[in-house]
């Protein structure tokens, strides 16, 4: 068996493992979140989501440095430098545990005044998002010092442990939804404390594995001057990429909560529920695949980093329209019988973030080969650049006037944009083929999507909104993503693959 197929058989594995995890998290995600909305109500919903906007803002520092991290743990593992691995792993906790110092006293000044004097917050409601500001910075820290674990064990491809955790997650999560019920203090400070106590469990449970694990989740203070400036030099330019997309999601919340107050932060809160379930299939095939991009550019064997590129951005946008068509053509019903409380907004919030999702997964492994070269100074500066106009265009839009969904349809242009931008440089860093891409990936998905997309939309414009009309619409929506991708979407050489593991399967159990 050859090396490609070995590599390929473990990314479908640690795939379907990271899917039951997802499956687990998105069903106790979607059951939560009515149960936290009735709860809590509209406003604190809104407040909720906004108040850790603020924390997620100082995420700019320590994403960069996030990306760092993995792609260092990764690049060393593929060379197979066990010595150099071991380093790399202390001098991240270094450089993490310095980081969270820096940032605790950030948000405890900036952070602090800007939601005391900047947001729209009710009097009556302003000690209560304080409280949920402090106890969002304690989940922010533990979840920063645990990066370098996470990273480890996605280097190494142990999918399976987070698999088995979050078993634990979706239970605490599940019960916290039904304690902030009966709290016996104010429900959102309630909720705010056990979710942090959820985060804070999980991580050490990471932790604890990692050490148990892994001989280089031993840490040393060690300051290699070298490795700590190549990694420094690497965040730097990657802050600018970090910054961006901190800006476009959580500076757009912000926005919103300045023009159209934290009723509208709800229904934009919905709708990040709902794209954090959906994309999470995606993300957790990218979890997979990102290691081997990382490690054939590391052992030089671009030929099949290449393919991994193009078949991994394909599969990306498929996940996402099999799951995405059937939301997109009954939004409204489906968050009827979710949430029975529809916030104003909500529907058309839900249907952009979808959009920009699978306008931003054919990108997705295009990220994955820049990190993996490490020179990506000029890279960030052009595509960072591009993203960082989502959040003065949408500041702009909405002083006018517009729509607080602007915020989004800007996110979603601007997407297209740095789509481009990025094949174009990726021609130079890594050999890319833009031509290649556009008629391999870009042209095949929007052709799958139009194919997919026709009849379902038109049945669902047509007939009226009910429960038959929702089953059957997204049957034919199901049926529809499916043959479309199976017979336009795919190859010859991908189809037979398919029917082959179907003949094997139909046969094993035929045989029982």
């Amino acid at each position: 068996m050859t090396q490609s197929s070995e590599n390929n058989k473990r990314i479908a594995k640690n795939t379907l493992l990271l899917y039951f995890r997802m499956l687990l998290l998105m069903v106790v995600s979607l059951y939560t979140s009515r149960v936290v909305l009735n709860a809590l109500g509209v406003e604190d919903f809104g407040i909720y989501n906004v108040v850790g906007g603020v924390v997620a803002m100082f995420t700019v520092i320590s994403g960069s440095l996030s990306a760092a991290i993995s792609r260092f743990i990764t690049f060393e593992l593929g060379k197979g430098d066990g010595e150099g691995l071991k380093n790399t792993f202390s001098a991240a906790v270094t450089i993490q545990l310095l980081l969270s110092l820096v940032i605790v006293v950030l948000i405890e000044s900036v952070g602090v005044w800007f939601l005391n004097a900047k947001m729209t917050i009710p009097a009556d409601r302003l000690a209560a998002a304080n409280w949920v500001l402090q106890f969002s910075i304690v989940t922010f820290v533990i979840n920063l010092v645990s990066v370098p674990y996470n990273a480890t064990i996605i280097a190494h491809e142990r999918m399976s442990a987070f698999a088995y955790i979050s078993i634990f997650e979706a239970v605490g999560k599940l019960a916290v939804a039904f304690l902030i019920t009966v709290s016996p203090i104010d429900r959102l400070v309630f909720y705010a404390v056990l979710m942090c106590a959820v985060a804070v469990s999980v991580r050490l449970m990471y932790g604890r594995y990692c050490k148990r694990h892994f001989t280089e989740c031993t840490y040393r203070f060690r300051w290699d001057k070298e490795l700590l400036r190549r990694m420094s030099g690497f965040a730097g330019w990657n802050f600018i990429g970090a910054a961006s997309a901190v800006l476009r999601d959580q500076g757009g919340n912000i926005v919103i909560n300045l023009f159209a107050g934290p009723a509208v932060n709800a229904a934009r809160g919905i709708s990040v529920q709902v794209n954090n379930a959906v994309t999470g299939f995606v993300q957790n095939f990218m979890t997979a695949l990102n290691p081997q991009i990382t490690k054939s550019y590391a052992s030089g064997d671009r030929a099949y980093m290449m393919t991994l590129i193009y078949q991994g951005a394909r599969l990306s946008f498929y996940m996402l329209l099999l799951l995405s068509l059937p939301i997109l053509v009954n939004t409204h019903y489906i968050l009827v019988l979710w949430l029975k409380i529809v916030p104003e907004h909500a529907v058309l919030f839900v249907q952009l973030a979808l959009l920009f999702a699978m306008s931003e997964s054919v990108s997705n492994p295009l990220i994955t080969a820049m990190l993996a070269t490490g020179n990506i100074r000029n890279y960030q500066i052009i595509v960072g650049g591009l993203q960082m106009m989502n959040l003065p265009l949408s500041y702009v839009l909405l002083r006018m006037g517009c729509i607080p969904e602007t915020v989004m349809i800007v996110a979603v242009c601007i997407s297209q944009c740095c789509l481009a931008a990025r094949l174009y440089m990726l021609r130079g860093m890594i050999g890319l083929s833009a031509r290649k891409y556009l008629r391999k990936v870009y042209a095949n998905v929007i052709i799958v999507s139009a194919l997919a997309a026709a009849v379902p939309v038109a049945l669902s414009l047509k007939l009226q909104e009910s429960f038959v009309t929702f089953c059957m619409v997204t049957v034919i929506s199901l049926c529809c993503s499916f043959l479309s991708i199976f017979y336009v979407g795919c190859s010859r050489g991908e189809r037979e693959f398919v029917k082959s593991k179907v003949n094997q399967i139909v046969g094993k159990l035929r045989n029982r």
